[in-house]
């Protein structure tokens, strides 16, 4: 049986290339132009937030996100997840701040709550939470500790576009949010990101830092009168408040967004049902079923063996590689991010043993793709399959 299933299929459909194709023909600017703008205004319309900026990548969406809390706050300690995508922990290390790392919640792989709040320090600058595909990491007790210690959420949405919390979507809640655009996510403009935020602070440095520092990127004209009365000897258009980054996107990009903004929404919907009925069809002896949906938007299919068994691990992968079906084992990022070689140096040796929940995923934790137009019956054969092993 060949199931051909790739990790995502149809992302961008002939629809959104249509409208790409009238655009092109009409010999348009290609760089960062209104589009990018409009786009910007009509995604945070959609997640209900003040402002957006659009970059070429959510790994850029997080660079730039943590530079500005470095400019802005000052270095530290960043809590950060096991299981995240490595440039969420690149960005903290990149931009100078140490990653303190907490173990995930196996009911919905995000930081556990009750060990973020033991490892919250003085120098805790923010704490740098990843809604791990699909899932809401958030709750009550979370949400009220940060805001009685006076901490900023940084809120990685980049695989759960749509996702809520108490009716109101994920990445909304926190100082900054980043999100990603790449093909195999919720939606895509090829390769893209957007930082998101209600702080008018935060929103103008990240215009700057998201085109070489330039004073003028920022849309408020008083910024860039301050730093005219300041800086006389400079040519009011060359003058670099940070030594920053070229992160912009392009209007192809913004088109495609656009475009895709569209049926968001609707296709979420399918992928929630395609999720559950997978979920419904597994046998729970085998693998985990009892994942929290509550606020889920989930793009990949969660497979996660009940217990650690090596030879049905092995079984597994033989299996959905004989039916073609495409799978990532660890999960997102590929698993515990302390086992990485980027890391060493940075976190003790065999620091990655003290996190057991996360070191379950990374052996025997996979992740499947899930896609709005994916059959019913491809995934009742699928979980036919998993369950006979």
């Amino acid at each position: 049986m060949n199931l051909n299933w790739p990790l995502m299929a149809n992302n961008i459909t002939d629809e959104d290339l249509d409208i790409l194709i009238k655009f092109l023909k009409g010999r348009p600017r290609l760089t960062q132009s209104c589009n990018v703008q409009a786009f910007e205004d009509e995604w945070s319309k959609w997640l209900g937030v003040s402002y957006s900026v659009f970059v070429n990548s959510g790994a850029s969406a997080n660079l730039i996100t943590i530079a500005a809390l470095k400019h802005l706050y000052g270095s530290g300690e960043i809590i950060v997840p096991t299981l995240t995508w490595v440039s969420d922990i690149a960005s903290v290390i990149q931009n100078g701040f140490k990653p303190v790392f907490v173990d995930i919640n196996p009911k919905n792989l995000c930081m556990d709550t009750d060990q973020v709040l033991r490892k919250v320090s003085k120098r805790t600058k923010a704490v740098f939470l990843t809604h791990v595909q699909g899932f809401n990491g958030l709750n009550d007790k979370l949400m009220k500790a940060l805001k009685e210690k006076n901490i900023p959420l940084i809120e990685d949405v980049c695989e759960s576009h749509g996702a809520t919390f108490k009716g109101k979507r994920l990445g909304s809640f926190g100082l900054v949010s980043n999100f990603s655009f790449y093909f195999a996510h919720h939606m895509s403009t090829i390769e893209g990101g957007i930082v998101c935020t209600n702080d008018k602070v935060i929103y103008e440095t990240a215009r700057m830092l998201r085109s070489h520092g330039m004073v003028r990127e920022a849309s408020d004209n008083k910024i860039n009168k301050k730093y005219i009365k300041e800086h006389r000897d400079l040519s009011p258009d060359f003058i670099f408040a940070y030594p920053a980054y070229n992160v912009r996107n392009t209007e192809i990009g913004a088109v495609l967004g656009r475009s895709q903004l569209k049926r968001l929404d609707e296709n979420n919907f399918k992928r929630n049902r395609n999720f559950e009925l997978f979920l419904n069809n597994l046998d729970p002896a085998k693998y985990r079923t009892d994942f929290d949906l509550e606020g889920s938007s989930n793009y990949a299919f969660n497979l996660v063996l009940s217990k650690p068994d090596t030879k049905l691990r092995k079984k597994v992968e033989d299996t959905m590689k004989m039916a073609g079906i495409e799978f990532r084992r660890g999960s997102s990022g590929g698993g515990n991010q302390l086992r990485q070689p980027y890391l060493r140096g940075i976190v003790p040796e065999k620091e990655y043993e003290k996190y057991p929940e996360i070191e379950h995923i990374h052996f025997f934790g996979y992740y499947i793709g899930n896609y709005p137009d994916l059959g019913k019956n491809k995934i009742l054969k699928l979980c036919g399959l998993l369950n006979a092993l």
